[in-house]
């Protein structure tokens, strides 16, 4: 098989993008914004845009002649039984399973390890085109109803309603304009946290402001909910927390933006709603520490405080001075990733070199033994309630499906609950970790996997994908989406960015805010790594992130237009100078900074993938990707970006925009849907690096 296939050209010609004269003042300083007005998503002329850009982009799918063989072998591969992890609620057991093309997963149900298997809920059965999540948000003290919240097309906005665990019907309590937090029950109802509702019109892309915390009584409707908390002198605020196991106290954070958060408390006597305010344990918002248990007035936190890294030290609230503070885990050289609780244990995750290392101890950190997992990878569970005495977690890495284990708290000794059966052969695969060199000195990881005996001859197709921000960290998980491109032999790279969580605050902190151009040369230097050692060479490098990850593909292809050979900008932040003024851009502040900082002002332009095309130059084949519910990094963005790469492009190569319809940021997205846009991905990406693809005797 050749590696290299001169596929014939698809003649593409753009929708005429309008351009009207708009100027948005920074100071001293104006810039220009010609296609500001696609930021309307509801107006007439920004929809028959979004059809005609549609309408080019589907018709150069449409030409590419493998794109159904991608179609085809994903609903093979993802035709599988999937489920979660069992949760215990009383005598039931709750968890979701996907008989493998469902759009979403259902949920099931039974009372009693032998109790006959039921349908909790079904999310497919509540809309036509299988775009309602559904997200459990925890059942009450005695295990007598279910909170659960319910959106709607990949919104964030979200209602929350109450199910009957003995009946499986729901009561009539409905509570709108939710938005980020959970339930936290107490006695017969639950405190939550909601947003005043928006004006018409403003749902999808108005600035939120006055996140607040409420009381719901069961059985009374939304309009008497009791104010818990709310803060008019920081409006844009988040608030929102839980109850503790025993109800005692409910526990509240307040973050200013997606990096930082003040913690309070408070006091619950069992019989009446609090008449006071809640107390701050934690009043600074930049730093991070959360509860993790209680016992009466002693709490165990995990903290960020005098430790990049984390560690967790208990509490005792009469006595919070830090000379108090009894330390149960010091901080390490690796990251102290989480720390759960269950079976009247701590269980603490470890990231060493972003793979997950479990151990189980005792609540005052004594009694230390490992948990041995299948390998290197991820594993996520862990939690219940003190007197389980059986616990479930699931393992994954890229080669091994996410599998649900059982945990035996007093044996410590693990055993599959349910192992999926998929139709590839992941021995045919191999994954590894390697270091590289970012521009200014720092070594950097990044994980590989492809086919094993690869030939390091530079003609392999590569998928180098990358986040790096908010203190996220990216660790190996399974996608039966990724086999087709590793069958037909991609290499698929994932790089471990500054900005990212992997290797603790430190590292976060070197990739946000005055920084961040970090992040994208720690993006480029692994794609020129690639290069360096005969992985591919650049007419077959593709790069590829999604939300801040977009933002890290816009901004890579503009500072590097060279380097790369396609593009796959999803869901990105593109504008760096208008970024909060929609929805909930204002809480990325703290990681992005803001245009109305002078000081920050240069930074976020020298960088804003939007304001960063230049005329006359080729960029890599593109293909952005956004969706017309996004409410989260709302589809302007890509609109805006989408017509000034169009516009500055000289190539011949195709710089494309798909908008999905009736689709959010991501979540919730129908397997249907899921299935279409990433046979998409793989057909344009073998397609403008001319790399051979076996299915259907093509190539």
């Amino acid at each position: 098989m050749s590696k290299t296939i001169n596929y014939p050209a698809i003649p593409v010609t753009y929708p005429t993008t309008e351009k009207i004269e708009h100027t948005d003042t920074y100071g001293e300083e104006t810039v220009r914004d010609d296609f500001h007005w696609l930021e309307d998503d509801n107006s007439a002329a920004t929809k028959q845009w979004v059809t005609a850009q549609n309408k080019t982009t589907f018709g150069y799918l449409e030409n590419i002649p493998f794109r159904k063989d991608f179609a085809d072998r994903m609903t093979e591969l993802v035709n599988y039984p999937r489920i979660g992890a069992p949760n215990k609620v009383g005598d039931f057991y709750i968890w979701s399973k996907n008989d493998g093309l469902q759009n979403q997963s259902v949920y099931y149900y039974k009372e009693g390890e032998d109790g006959e298997e039921k349908i909790f809920m079904d999310p497919n059965t509540m809309n036509e085109e299988g775009t309602t999540a559904i997200g459990l948000l925890g059942a009450d003290k005695d295990k007598r109803y279910m909170a659960y919240r319910r959106s709607e097309a990949g919104s964030d906005w979200g209602k929350i309603y109450v199910r009957d665990l003995k009946t499986n019907t729901d009561l009539e309590d409905e509570l709108e304009w939710v938005k980020f937090g959970g339930a936290g029950w107490y006695n017969d109802g639950f405190f939550y946290s909601r947003y005043p509702a928006p004006k018409d019109g403003d749902a999808l892309k108005g600035n939120n402001l006055m996140h607040s915390v409420y009381y719901h009584q069961l059985g009374t409707p939304q309009s008497d909910d009791k104010l818990i908390f709310e803060d008019k002198d920081n409006p844009t605020f988040y608030h929102y927390g839980g109850t503790t196991e025993a109800e005692d106290f409910f526990v509240m954070y307040a973050a200013p933006g997606t990096d930082g958060f003040a913690l309070y408390y408070l006091p619950l006597d069992g019989k009446n709603l609090p008449s006071g305010k809640p107390i701050a344990l934690f009043p600074e918002t930049v730093q991070k520490s959360s509860v993790i248990d209680n016992k009466g007035k002693d709490f165990w936190i995990i903290t960020d405080v005098d430790a990049p890294n984390y560690r967790l030290v208990k509490i005792n609230i009469d006595r919070p001075e830090k000379e108090n503070w009894t330390e149960i885990i010091p901080e390490g050289d690796n990251l102290l990733a989480s720390v759960t609780t269950g079976g009247g244990y701590l269980f603490v995750n470890y990231l060493e070199k972003a793979t997950a290392r479990w151990y189980k101890m005792n609540y005052d950190g004594t009694g230390k033994t490992e948990i041995e997992l299948p390998g290197l990878g991820n594993a996520a569970g862990f939690s219940g309630e003190k007197d389980e005495k059986k616990l479930y977690y699931g393992f994954t890495s890229f080669t091994y499906p996410f599998t649900i284990f059982e945990y035996d708290v007093d044996s410590g000794e693990s055993r599959p609950f349910f192992q999926p059966e998929l139709k590839f052969t992941p021995a045919d695969f191999e994954e590894s970790q390697v270091t590289y060199t970012s521009k200014d000195g720092t070594p950097v990881t990044m994980f590989l996997v492809h086919k094993k005996g690869l030939k390091l001859d530079g003609h392999n197709p590569t998928y180098l994908y990358g986040y790096g921000g908010f203190n996220i960290s990216l660790s190996p998980s399974f996608s039966a989406f990724r086999i087709p491109m590793l069958e037909n032999g991609a290499v698929f790279a994932m790089a471990n960015l500054r900005g990212g969580g992997e290797y603790g605050e430190e590292w976060h902190k070197a990739g946000m805010l005055k920084n961040k151009q970090n992040v994208f040369d720690d993006f480029i230097a692994a794609g020129e790594w690639l290069i360096e050692q005969g992985y591919t060479k650049k007419e077959k490098l593709a790069i590829a992130g999604g939300s801040n990850g977009g933002l890290l593909v816009g901004a890579a292809m503009t500072q590097r237009p060279d380097l790369f050979a396609v593009a796959f900008p999803a869901v990105g932040v593109m504008d760096m100078l208008r970024y909060h003024k929609f929805t909930v851009g204002k809480g990325w502040i703290p990681e992005y900074g803001s245009s109305e900082d002078p000081d920050m002002f240069p930074y976020l332009k020298g960088y804003s993938p939007l304001h960063n095309l230049k005329d006359g130059t080729k960029y890599p084949s593109t293909m952005v990707t956004t969706a017309d519910h996004d409410d989260r990094v709302v589809p302007a963005h890509s609109f805006k970006f989408s017509a000034r790469l169009q516009e500055a492009h000289k190539g011949e190569n195709p710089v494309l925009i798909r908008v999905a319809v009736d689709a959010g940021h991501g979540a919730g997205t129908p397997i249907s849907k899921t299935i279409e846009q990433q046979a998409d991905v793989w057909s344009f990406f073998f397609y403008e690096t001319g790399a051979p693809v076996i299915y259907g005797g093509k190539g």
